[in-house]
């Protein structure tokens, strides 16, 4: 009797694993936000803007609301993702996965758990 639920444990888990969401490449990642044409990012907490991610390394976003503010940095691609530096800030790294139709989970890489920190859509 044992065996039916270790078995059910199993398939469940292997069920998940199947559904998991992989990060997007990095050639992805710039093919499709990082070419200049602006996209809309929303913070957890409701806060949006338009960002814009130009070929040449430079990003800004602009607050699309009363909240937020605007500022500039720059962008480079990783191995797993890509890393951005704005204005007065440190360097942070990100993955992003799909989720949903036009729309990404940007996750922080340097966590051991992914935080999601933003949704981007087009």
């Amino acid at each position: 009797m044992r065996a039916v639920p270790f078995a059910v444990a199993c398939i469940l888990l292997a069920t998940s694993r199947a559904f998991a969401v992989e990060p997007m490449a990095p050639s992805d990642i710039q093919a499709t936000f990082f070419n200049g044409q602006p996209f809309t990012a929303s913070t957890p907490g409701g806060t949006k803007f338009k960002m814009t991610f130009t070929t040449d390394g430079k990003m800004t976003r602009e607050p699309l609301a009363h909240t937020g503010y605007k500022n500039s940095g720059t962008w480079k691609l990783t191995a797993k993702g890509f890393c951005t530096t704005w204005q007065h800030a440190k360097s942070t790294c990100f993955a992003i996965t799909p989720n949903g139709e036009d729309k990404w989970s940007v996750q922080q890489a340097a966590t051991t758990i992914a935080t999601t920190v933003a949704v981007w859509s087009k």
